[in-house]
């Protein structure tokens, strides 16, 4: 007779720890090399890099918003452009709440409004995280073979073979009802024809304009260089595709940063990758502020003219 032993797990599922100890390790890492991480202070020409990598973070949030519009237009909701980027962008901040699934709630409840089936708006979300990790994944070569990473990992855009994408879209949709919130709208499955081909494409823009941006704070604090762009790329492609797919960590926080810091042990001093990692997500809160910012201004202008 076996016996079957209960399945321990931690308070609140695993998830949200995961996020945590992720935080807390990077935090413990800033402590240690706090004095080293502040003798790297930016002089003049290291702030002017780093309002150029901003304004270039700024840029990718719209180039974010115009990938998420091709693939509501692939998945037929063929809704206004400037409308639709500009809910991308002002949802965007909501990333940040914890959970980390709030904005891709108010974008189902906002395309739902617009008319928008549950299941269409549903996969909307969930197809553009997974089109940024295939396109995130496509990148990591440039950093070289990685053990065979390098050679297996642009190998994730065969997922999107209607054989492969439709069985996943299924599980995924069924495992993330929660983001229609009390609704009780039948989700029946209906396979997708054909791949989203242009909504894919257009995510290279968007995830290389966010590293030009964190390449401004590469220049910024790292001046020896001791590895290449190739690597720096692949590290950040690596540790962009974790942060997206560990949920409950509100915008990647902790887990990016933990990820670059592991890729590149070794490879390059602790301090000036911790700088790097501190300005860049500094960098990129004040981006998605502005950018949602800008948005929101607009349409209350927009309200008064028509008041």
């Amino acid at each position: 007779m076996r016996l079957k032993l209960p399945r321990w797990r931690p308070p609140g599922g695993l998830r949200p720890w995961v996020a945590g100890i992720s935080l807390l390790l990077v935090l413990l890492a800033l402590w240690s090399h706090g004095q080293e991480v502040l003798a790297l202070a930016p002089d003049q020409r290291g702030w002017a890099l780093l309002v150029f990598g901003l304004a270039l973070t700024v840029v990718a949030q719209w180039a974010n918003g115009l990938a998420w519009w091709a693939l509501l237009r692939w998945l037929q909701l063929p809704l206004p452009l400037l409308e639709m980027v500009q809910l991308f962008v002002r949802t965007n901040l909501l990333k940040y709440l914890p959970g980390g699934i709030w904005h891709q709630v108010d974008r189902v409840r906002l395309l739902r409004q617009r008319g928008a089936s549950g299941r269409r708006a549903l996969l909307s979300v969930l197809l553009e995280a997974l089109l940024m990790v295939i396109a995130a994944f496509c990148l990591i070569p440039f950093g070289g073979l990685q053990g065979g990473l390098g050679v297996v990992a642009p190998f994730a855009v065969l997922i999107l073979r209607p054989r492969w994408l439709n069985p996943l879209l299924e599980r995924l949709l069924r495992s993330k009802r929660k983001l229609l919130q009390d609704s009780d709208e039948p989700l029946e499955f209906e396979p997708l024809q054909g791949a989203p081909w242009q909504p894919l494409l257009l995510e290279f823009p968007f995830l290389l304009l966010r590293f030009s941006g964190f390449a401004c704070c590469v220049i910024c604090f790292s001046a020896g260089q001791p590895v290449g762009w190739g690597s720096w790329l692949a590290g950040f492609a690596m540790a962009w595709s974790v942060g997206l797919v560990v949920p409950g960590a509100p915008g990647g926080l902790g887990v990016f940063e933990l990820v670059l810091l592991a890729r590149l042990a070794g490879a390059v001093p602790e301090a000036e990758v911790l700088a790097v990692l501190v300005s860049y997500r500094l960098i990129s809160v004040a981006a998605e502020l502005l950018a949602a910012g800008g948005v929101e201004l607009d349409r209350r202008s927009e309200l008064r003219q028509a008041g």
